[in-house]
């Protein structure tokens, strides 16, 4: 149903994924994109390996936002104003979310991990991670070497141990296609 939409999508995020620089965002503001980002890097940290900020998962987000996921985009403007709302509250002397210690966003999102937003990022963020990189995300595949996974994206028969029995095992004669029968 969104084909168009991936399809355009994908060919932006993959030109955006090569591009070196300062990159430009499509839905977001440069703050908005840092706040989100510090949300996906706690999501999914940089702890023992890349995390979301190194797997670029905000481009991912600002992109399917403006394409395949239009319906989520309120989402955004509005959760952003009660994390800076909820941020003033918590910590008062904090400007931004994204300044706030890892400990203190940690806090800070548990008190709001209930809600639509956050479950939104959430999925966007994991979404960015495990993404094909040419979607805008999964950079340099931080996200699939993380698993583990080979992108290989084609595979020679045959694919296990079924297919090989079978094979093996295949009737001489199939009374249904064979005319002699």
């Amino acid at each position: 149903m969104h084909w168009p939409s991936i399809l355009q999508a994908e060919r932006h995020a993959h030109s955006m994924a090569q591009a070196t620089g300062t990159l430009k965002f499509d839905f977001f503001s440069a703050e908005q994109a840092l706040e989100v980002e510090a949300i996906a890097s706690q999501i999914i940290p940089s702890d023992d390996g890349p995390g979301a900020r190194e797997a670029r998962t905000v481009y991912f987000i600002d992109r399917a936002l403006t394409t395949f996921e239009r319906e989520k985009q309120s989402l955004y403007p509005q959760g952003l104003k009660q994390l800076e709302f909820k941020t003033h509250e918590m910590f008062p002397a904090a400007k931004k979310f994204s300044g706030l210690s890892s400990a203190q966003q940690i806090q800070l999102l548990k008190t709001i991990e209930k809600t639509d937003f956050f479950e939104t990022v959430r999925v966007h963020t994991i979404m960015g991670f495990l993404a094909n990189p040419e979607y805008g995300g999964n950079y340099n595949n931080i996200g699939w070497k993380t698993l583990g996974f080979e992108d290989q994206f084609f595979y020679e028969p045959p694919f296990g141990y079924y297919d090989a029995e079978y094979t093996k095992n295949k009737p001489q004669s199939d009374p249904v296609s064979d005319p002699k029968s």
